[in-house]
């Protein structure tokens, strides 16, 4: 009485897409900052900001990914004790 659990998959046109909204997203900030009508240190700090933005970005995707995968894994953990408590129970066997 188990059940199969399929992970969700992700596309390689979803993985493309994603890629290129990054990179577009990324050139368009890149370049904007590039064309300010400011100074250099003006410039330099909205260009750490940008990067430091983008780290945190990866950073925060990967926590929510871990998180995602441990929850999972608990869950498929308790699914399977509750497959065994149940393939082990005889209804018909005599009280104890």
């Amino acid at each position: 009485m188990s059940r199969s659990v399929s992970a969700p998959s992700t596309t390689t046109a979803f993985y493309a897409q994603s890629g290129i909204a990054f990179a577009v997203a990324l050139a368009a900030v890149t370049l904007g900052i590039w064309n300010l009508p400011v100074g250099v240190w003006e410039r330099s700090f909205l260009a750490v900001g940008t990067l430091f933005l983008v780290t945190a970005t990866f950073t925060l995707a990967k926590c929510v990914r871990d998180a995602q995968e441990t929850s999972q894994v608990v869950h498929r953990l308790d699914q399977a004790r509750v497959d065994k408590i149940l393939a082990e129970h005889d209804p018909f066997s005599a009280p104890v």
